[in-house]
């Protein structure tokens, strides 16, 4: 990566810190800005199809965080990442997570340059565990913010957010889960004991090892003679419980 210019995105909510972040890449001969973006949704569609070599991130953004927007990347090539945050509480949640480093709002010349220089000399060590580390730890991070309220769901190179309140079950298919909504089936990458552990369990019941159903969408609930629950759902959807999670689906009926 010496010599080479880097392709940089500066994401933030806040028009003057991203236009200072813009300007300084700019001013720098050895860096490209090919983006900018003032949401996480549309950060994710940059980073989707221009695959940056680096991205300077808000931490706190409306919708989705900076650690929200890094989460979501499973499965993509995963950028160098420099949060850039105005407060410090968020600087050893960046070197948790795994991120080569923070910049604190105002950023200065200096902090900037050399917040490049550590992206350029992690991108020559460029391995696909650092990445899984970042991916790991901004996930945790994002977690520990309170139980999943939405998922992003990419189609094509464009991101949508799409509510847990409007998720009626959700099954596992290869890589993917399918959250079905209504008529609309929406494919998202993650495994279900990941959301297991995100859904809040008071709204969402796993009724087998590759199904999760929201549980005010649940219309019936039918003992099966073979052993295990009949679940009926409000728009006629029938799923079968496995006998492993069929307490579970009991503890419903008390």
């Amino acid at each position: 990566m010496t010599g080479m210019t880097m392709r940089v995105i500066a994401v933030d909510d806040e028009p003057l810190a991203r236009e200072r972040v813009a300007a300084l890449v700019q001013g720098s001969d050895d860096l490209e800005l090919v983006g900018e973006a003032g949401n996480g949704l549309e950060a994710l569609d940059l980073i989707t199809s221009l695959t940056p070599d680096l991205v300077f991130i808000d931490v706190e953004m409306p919708e989705l965080s900076g650690f929200g927007v890094v989460s979501a990347l499973r499965g993509e090539r995963v950028p160098a990442i420099v949060l850039v945050t105005a407060y410090d509480k968020y600087a050893m949640q960046a070197f948790e997570a795994g991120v080569l480093d923070y910049l604190q709002k105002p950023v200065t010349p200096q902090r900037f340059a050399a917040a490049v220089e550590r992206a350029r000399a992690q991108l020559r060590r460029q391995s696909s565990e650092r990445a899984e580390a970042v991916l790991s730890n901004a996930i945790d991070l994002e977690r520990a913010r309170g139980a999943r309220t939405r998922f992003v769901v990419r189609r094509g190179n464009t991101h949508h957010f799409v509510p847990v309140d409007q998720i009626d079950w959700i099954d596992a298919a290869d890589n993917y889960l399918q959250l079905h909504s209504g008529a609309r089936t929406h494919l998202y990458r993650g495994t279900m004991k990941d959301i297991e552990r995100e859904l809040d369990p008071d709204r969402f019941v796993r009724i087998h090892r590759c199904v999760m159903v929201a549980i005010d969408r649940i219309a019936s609930i039918q003992t099966l003679d073979i052993g295990g629950y009949l679940v009926t759902l409000n728009g006629g959807t029938q799923l079968r419980t496995s006998r492993a999670y069929a307490q579970r689906v009991r503890a419903l009926l008390r």
